[in-house]
C-alpha cells in the first residue's frame, strides 16, 4: 500500500528542497537584474548568501517540509523582522514580481504554483507597514 502521506504537503507537490534552493536562487537573481526590483534589492545585504539561505529554510518549512526556520531562528514572526524596514505597495509588488517569475520558472505543477503564489500574495500583502498612497 502506498504511503497515504506521500506527497500530501506542497513541499513535497513542488519538488522538495532542490526546487525551494532554485526557487530562493532565481528569486534573488531577478532581483539582481530587474530595473522593476533595485528599490527592494537596496533593502537587502549586498551578500545575498545568508538571507538567501534564511529564506530557503522558511520555505521549506512553511511549505509543510522539514523544520528548518524555527529550531534555528525560532518563530518566524516575519512582519516583526521587517518592521524596520519600510514595506509599502511598491515593495510588495516587486517583491512578488521577482517571486512569480521564480516560481514560473522552477514549479512544474500548475496547480501548486497557483496555490504557493496566493499564499505568498496573502504574506507579502500583511507585510506592508506603509500606508497606501493615493
Amino acid at each position: 500500500m502506498e504511503n497515504a502521506t506521500q506527497k500530501d504537503t506542497l513541499f513535497d507537490r513542488i519538488g522538495g528542497s532542490e526546487v525551494i534552493d532554485r526557487l530562493v536562487d532565481l528569486f534573488y537573481e531577478r532581483m539582481d537584474s530587474l530595473d522593476e526590483a533595485k528599490g527592494i534589492r537596496a533593502l537587502h545585504p549586498v551578500d545575498l548568501g545568508p538571507t538567501g539561505n534564511d529564506l530557503k529554510r522558511y520555505l521549506t518549512e512553511w511549505t509543510g517540509g522539514p523544520r528548518l526556520y524555527t529550531p534555528e531562528k525560532g518563530h518566524p514572526r516575519m512582519r516583526q523582522r521587517h518592521m524596520r524596514v519600510a514595506i509599502g505597495e511598491q515593495e510588495r509588488d516587486a517583491w512578488l514580481l521577482c517571486m512569480r517569475g521564480a516560481l514560473e520558472e522552477t514549479v512544474s505543477d500548475a496547480q501548486a504554483r497557483a496555490v504557493l503564489y496566493d499564499n505568498m500574495a496573502k504574506l507579502a500583502d500583511w507585510m506592508r507597514n506603509q500606508p497606501e498612497t493615493p
